[in-house]
């Protein structure tokens, strides 16, 4: 296929290197010469950093660079041009312009497609003469290591061309999801659920950035916690997502920003690329606080609230807790000395000492998510009395395996944060999927799509329906309904997605029935 990218910059470059790699004949161009030059020389040395490093032979890089032709004149015609794609500024305008000079200068046989990451591909489209031969395309950078494209097709694309974008796509040894022209398509949108719940949880000071990012790491196994993510993004590029995102639905709940962010931005504290964002940055930026040592009595007796076998949680961990030999009472009602924990999930420990009439100095909060790394949480009211909290990090430290110096080089770590519901690590768990099961609600992209996509694209250990699936449908539900109920706050509100599949005994992972599968097939003779 004869390919020609419009726009040489950071996308457009490695779009093009995919593309010859895989043996497309490319044309690079840009209304700079400059940038084309620079982008040629920038793939040459990426494909000689492959062959350094084994990955590519050196016959195959010296044949990609012979299929990659710089281009002086962007709008030169090109009666054996197939594919276009479009890799300039993020501004409808420009890109509409774009379009519109390529339309004049290509074969109508062309299909034009859009890298676009947040513009509506209908609005591009619609400035065309023919709007049905254009797609969005969307890449994600570094585009030869992402290897995921989201295939959007407008309103009035042609049906025949997503299904050849996607073979395309994943003749090129990428993979392709179809998704539908909405804000922030897929990607972006299932990333949503991580970063407006960790703001969210900020605003309510549960605890900092870094401890945030240290749960969501050792709890959740995520690679980066959610504000280290935002300072390798840019709080910038992230606050604006966030903002378009929420304002093209119509301002859901769900998708609803922080107040935190716009001072933020408006003083440069952007992260990496300006030296500070959440955390400081750069070779002079001072070394993160170390965790706080463990220094309470982890031989202080412990009661753990909530009578088996209906409470497995409270079962789990006063089964941890023996295990490792801590002292656990077995009676009604906890000693005058016990530190009293409470598994809580999708609730405050507030509301269960209130409940139960619980001594409110000494009980604790414990998140009942058994954790992929290293840590436990342990979560705090105003009534705590200092020291016996100390004792329940010590006790806690001990059952999880903790070495006691709390510098995480045991087992386990134990996080302390205030009380809130559901804790932290609940609280980014249902957010995601919450999102996740919004997007399958309104199929913008199936079950699989929304997985791959989000695994391929954000690095999450496991897809958002899948991940909600180990904890159970049901279980999510009695999360959100939980969150819900406590906080009053429409955000936490089940989705109908969640709620119907919990019912039913489904997975979140299944598509369902139809209507149109009830209909479909042969007619009666």
């Amino acid at each position: 296929m004869r390919i020609r990218i419009v726009g040489a910059g950071a996308m457009g470059r490695g779009i093009a290197q995919w593309a010859a790699t895989a043996g497309h004949t490319v044309e690079l161009c840009d209304v700079r010469t400059e940038a084309v030059t620079a982008a040629v020389e920038f793939v040459r040395s990426m494909l000689e950093r492959a062959v350094q490093k084994g990955r590519m032979s050196a016959e195959d890089s010296t044949a990609a660079l012979d299929r990659l032709i710089p281009l002086d004149d962007p709008w030169a015609g090109g009666p054996d041009i197939e594919l276009v794609i479009e890799a300039v500024r993020e501004d409808l305008d420009t890109k509409t312009e774009v379009f519109g000079r390529l339309e004049q200068a290509l074969p109508a046989t062309a299909v034009f497609a859009t890298n676009t990451s947040s513009l509506s591909v209908t609005r591009i489209a619609a400035a065309l003469k023919d709007p049905t031969r254009l797609a969005g395309l969307h890449f994600f950078n570094p585009v030869p290591l992402m290897k995921i494209v989201e295939i959007v097709p407008g309103a009035a694309t042609r049906p025949e061309i997503p299904p050849a974008l996607t073979a395309l796509v994943e003749s090129c040894g990428h993979r392709a999801v179809t998704v539908a022209d909405t804000p922030g398509f897929l990607v972006n949108h299932a990333g949503r659920g991580l970063v407006t719940e960790a703001l969210a949880l900020l605003e309510e000071t549960v605890t900092d950035p870094a401890g945030i990012d240290r749960i969501a790491r050792d709890v959740l196994g995520l690679r980066m916690g959610p504000f280290e993510l935002m300072d390798l993004t840019g709080l910038d590029v992230t606050a604006a997502v966030i903002d378009s995102i929420w304002q093209g639905f119509r301002y859901a709940d769900r998708l609803r920003p922080s107040y935190l962010t716009p001072n933020r931005v408006a003083a440069g504290l952007h992260g990496r690329k300006t030296g500070r964002g959440w955390f400081d940055h750069g070779p002079e930026a001072p070394s993160p606080d170390p965790e706080p040592p463990v220094t309470g009595d982890a031989d202080r007796p412990v009661f753990v609230h909530g009578a088996a076998p209906q409470n497995q949680d409270a079962a789990a961990l006063r089964a941890a807790l023996t295990a490792a030999g801590a002292v656990v009472e077995t009676g009604a009602e906890p000693s005058a000395d016990a530190v009293v924990l409470i598994p809580v999930w999708g609730t405050t420990v507030a509301s269960e000492v209130a409940a139960h009439g619980l001594p409110a100095g000494r009980t604790f909060g414990v998140d009942p998510l058994l954790p992929v790394g290293r840590r436990r949480v342990l979560a705090v009211t105003p009534a705590a009395d200092p020291a016996a909290a100390r004792d329940a990090r010590a006790v806690l430290a001990r059952a999880a395996g903790g070495d006691g110096d709390g510098d995480g080089d045991g087992p386990y770590a134990v996080s302390v944060v205030r009380d809130t519901a559901g804790s932290v690590a609940q609280r980014l768990l249902a957010s995601i999927v919450s999102v996740a099961a919004s997007i399958a609600e309104r199929s913008i992209a199936t079950p699989a799509d929304i997985d791959l996509a989000v695994t391929a694209g954000l690095g999450y250990p496991v897809g958002p329906l899948a991940w909600g699936d180990r904890i159970g449908a049901a279980r999510m539900l009695e999360l959100h309904r939980a969150l819900h109920r406590t906080t009053g706050d429409p955000r936490h509100r089940p989705s109908r997605w969640v709620t119907e599949r919990a019912q039913l005994g489904l997975p979140l992972t299944a598509p369902g029935t139809s209507p149109a599968d009830c209909t479909a097939g042969t007619a009666p003779s």
